[in-house]
């Protein structure tokens, strides 16, 4: 426990209004997005400037507590849960676009700037940024560059990590740090590219340089229907193949389509089909309509019963707005769901989707299938009561099975919703004890004492399910069994 002399200087850094310690203030911040994983702070902290997070960091240091940057909280694998209670340092309030530079095509920002505000505040100057994950309209930059977060467009125009220049960070002893620069190569190592991805671990945002994208001059969408979610998935395999790249390739099985019909995000998707693919393409004007015809001759040549060129801007939104809504729409289904997130290689995604489907049946669980084809990343949405615990058990191992049938495809256990808490125990099915020795040192190299997010990414005594019921059932060794 927090003693109350230290949460009062505390309050003389932040403002006795910015510090949360009673229970019933600190249940909001239990959990992330996925809300499988609770563990309440002993206290949060609202900061509003990097010298504020500098000072709280330097008291929990001297006090060996341990503390954790948080934003919105969308991020779903347990990353901004307090682990071992102490101390959450929200960043919302750091919300300012500093500066847009358009000559050298960047943009400075505050960590708690939601995603899409800043493509909102520079669209008018004929830019934006382009990662685009689903949870857009309420993630934040400084969560984005710590999970380094994907998105359906990041198929053509990469990850986070390809579009963040220079960090301001605060290292876990309070001290401010520059990694990278907005000019040309980085010198000596590339810290930033170290510092991207790793889950809140080595040090907390307090600015960012970010690269900023030039409009296209046209966009194409296109909705295909199939018969079959393995039909849908052979088209995406088919268009790449014909060499070309799309700014997004999305799937959504029947499953989805019904639910997402059903809700506020109903986007007009055909209930008829069994899986939609959505094809989007962007760039110069000229030819564009040539490459958007023959993408549904492709569509239509792997099965599609229907196909659907977007006639303007807002139908395009709709569809889109389909896309973005599916999980929020996967409520509907259960009392509770829980998203994997793993990878497969492109050409593998028919089989393991077929097989994403046999393990659910076989587990009695209903699942949703959305997920960014075009690059692999599954997002398999499996609905559950979690008030029935031998259903939720069921429910993990189905998780655990898609994990261990993707790592045998050559795939990997995340894509973009990162490590965390969630898939700790799943770290060794891809590293040995030698990858994994030489991660801790990276992470000590930054965060020495370990108290800068405890117990996530790497597999520890402490994490490995003293709080995660899913680590307990893999540490008992849950086996699947088709029933």
């Amino acid at each position: 426990m927090i003693a109350q002399a230290v949460i009062q200087q505390f309050e003389k850094v932040v403002g006795k209004s910015n510090v949360l310690s009673d229970r019933a203030e600190l249940v909001v911040y239990e959990c992330d997005g996925l809300t499988f994983h609770k563990s309440l702070p002993e206290a949060v902290l609202f900061v509003n400037s990097a010298d504020e997070v500098a000072n709280v960091i330097r008291i929990a240091h001297r006090e060996e507590i341990p503390f954790l940057a948080r934003g919105a909280g969308t991020g779903l694998s347990g990353g901004a849960v307090a682990l071992e209670g102490g101390l959450i340092i929200e960043m919302a309030r750091m919300k300012r676009l500093i500066k847009v530079d358009l000559d050298n095509r960047y943009a400075v920002v505050e960590p708690g700037l939601v995603n899409l505000e800043l493509s909102k505040a520079i669209s008018h100057l004929g830019y934006y940024y382009a990662p685009d994950p689903s949870s857009q309209s309420a993630c934040t930059i400084g969560g984005n560059i710590a999970e380094n977060a994907g998105g359906p467009h990041c198929l053509k125009y990469g990850m986070t990590t390809s579009h963040v220049l220079a960090l301001e960070i605060a290292l876990p002893n309070g001290d401010l740090v520059q990694l990278g620069a907005p000019f040309g190569d980085p010198l000596g190592y590339d810290l930033v590219g170290l510092f991207v991805g790793s889950e809140g671990t080595f040090g907390i945002v307090t600015k960012a340089w970010l690269r900023l994208t030039r409009m296209p001059q046209q966009v194409r969408t296109i909705l295909a229907a199939f018969g079959s979610i393995r039909a849908a998935a052979d088209a995406t395999s088919r268009i790449i193949a014909a060499g070309i790249i799309p700014a997004a390739l999305e799937i959504m099985d029947k499953v989805t389509i019904e639910t997402v019909e059903a809700s506020v995000y109903a986007a007009g998707f055909p209930i008829d089909a069994e899986a939609v693919l959505i094809t989007e393409i962007d760039g110069l004007a000229a030819g564009m309509d040539v490459w958007a015809e023959r993408i549904q001759d492709i569509c239509r040549a792997a099965g599609a019963f229907k196909t659907r060129l977007a006639g303007d801007e807002t139908e395009r939104a709709q569809i889109w707005k389909g896309r973005k809504g599916a999980f929020g729409a996967t409520g509907r289904l259960n009392a509770n769901i829980y998203l994997a997130d793993a990878v497969v290689p492109r050409t593998k995604l028919p089989d393991i989707i077929s097989k994403v489907c046999e393990i659910a049946a076989q587990a009695r669980i209903k699942v949703a299938n959305v997920f960014h084809a075009g690059d692999g990343n599954l997002h398999p949405v499996f609905a559950y009561n979690g008030q029935d615990k031998e259903e939720t058990e069921r429910m993990l191992g189905a998780c655990r099975e898609v994990l261990r049938i993707c790592v045998e495809a050559g795939g990997t256990i995340t894509g973009e919703h990162g490590v965390g808490f969630e898939k700790i125990d799943f770290m060794p099915l891809i590293f040995s004890a030698t990858d994994l020795a030489m991660m801790q040192r990276a992470r000590s190299a930054f965060n020495p004492d370990q108290r800068l997010n405890p117990g996530k990414v790497l597999p520890t005594r402490k994490s490995c399910g003293e709080i995660s019921e899913l680590g307990t059932i893999l540490r008992k060794g849950y086996d699947f069994h088709p029933v």
